[in-house]
C-alpha cells in the first residue's frame, strides 16, 4: 500500500508549486541579503563602500591644507591689532592708515605719470616708463587673481579703505603687498642709493606688508602669496623690458 506522504507527492509534486516556483527564481541566497543588492547594482554599487570610504578618511594633503588655513585664521586674527579703534593697539591705527595709503595703486601711478611728464632725460623716461608698466601689470594681474579665487577679508576688518574697487572686496592676494615687493625691488634694482637708503626701502616694504595683518585687511597668507607674487611681476618686467629699441612708440609719445 502506497504510504500517505508518497501520495501526497504525487498529488503535490513535493511542496506547493507556487512556492517552490518562488524559491527557484530567487535561489539559495537570502531575500533582499546586501551580498544580493550588491551584485544586482553592479560595479557602480560596489563602487559605493569605497567612496565613502574616502569621505570619511581624508588625504594627508587635505588634512594639513585645513590645518594650516585655521592656523592662518588664528594667527590673523590675533596679530589684527589695529582693526579697530577699541583694539589692543588702535591708537596706532591712524599711523597705519597713513601707511596703507603709502602702499596705494594710485599715489604711485599718479607720481610715476608725473615724473614722466617732468623728466627731460631719456634715460630717466625709460625707467619711469617700466615702472609704469610694472603698476598696470600689478594692477590688472591682482585683479584677476581676487576675483578668480574670491576669498573673503577678515570678519574683523572694517571696509574703510581707501580708494577702492569691486574686487577689493577679496582679500587674496594683498595688492599691496604685491606692490611693496615689486617697487622696493625696482628701486633697489635701477636707483643709486646709499645704504641708509636702500635698507629704508627694505623696511619700507616690510612695514607696508605687516600693516595689512594688523589693520586686519588681510590673512598672512595674503600677504605672503602677495610678495612672491611682486617678486614674480618685478621678474617679468625686467624680462620685458621696454627701451627705444622695442618700444620706439611708447618713448616717442612721452618725449613730446
Amino acid at each position: 500500500m502506497p504510504s500517505p506522504r508518497s501520495s501526497r507527492d504525487r498529488r503535490g509534486g513535493g511542496g506547493r508549486p507556487e512556492f517552490l516556483s518562488l524559491v527557484s527564481q530567487r535561489g539559495p541566497g537570502a531575500p533582499d541579503s546586501p551580498a544580493r543588492r550588491r551584485e544586482a547594482g553592479g560595479p557602480a554599487a560596489a563602487a559605493l563602500p569605497e567612496e565613502d570610504c574616502m569621505k570619511l578618511n581624508p588625504s594627508f594633503v587635505g588634512i594639513a591644507l585645513s590645518s594650516l588655513l585655521a592656523i592662518d585664521l588664528w594667527a590673523s586674527k590675533r596679530l589684527g591689532v589695529c582693526a579697530a579703534e577699541g583694539s589692543a593697539w588702535g591708537s596706532a591705527r591712524p599711523l597705519m592708515k597713513v601707511i596703507e595709503v603709502s602702499g596705494h595703486g594710485v599715489p604711485w601711478l599718479l607720481g610715476t605719470c608725473y615724473g614722466l611728464c617732468q623728466s627731460h632725460s631719456s634715460a630717466a623716461r625709460e625707467v619711469l616708463l617700466n615702472l609704469l608698466f610694472a603698476l598696470l601689470l600689478d594692477l590688472v594681474l591682482v585683479a584677476v587673481v581676487k576675483g578668480l579665487v574670491k576669498r573673503q577679508r577678515p570678519t574683523h576688518n572694517k571696509m574703510d579703505m581707501f580708494v577702492t574697487i569691486s574686487v577689493d572686496k577679496y582679500s587674496f592676494p594683498s595688492g599691496h603687498a604685491t606692490r611693496a615687493a615689486l617697487v622696493s625691488c625696482f628701486i633697489l634694482r635701477h636707483l643709486v642709493l646709499a645704504v641708509p637708503l636702500r635698507v629704508l626701502v627694505v623696511l619700507w616694504a616690510l612695514i607696508v606688508s605687516i600693516s595689512r595683518v594688523m589693520l586686519g585687511r588681510h590673512n598672512m597668507t595674503d600677504v605672503l602669496f602677495g610678495l612672491l607674487l611682486g617678486y614674480a611681476l618685478y621678474s617679468v618686467v625686467e624680462y620685458c623690458w621696454l627701451s627705444p629699441l622695442n618700444a620706439p612708440a611708447l618713448f616717442a609719445l612721452w618725449s613730446r
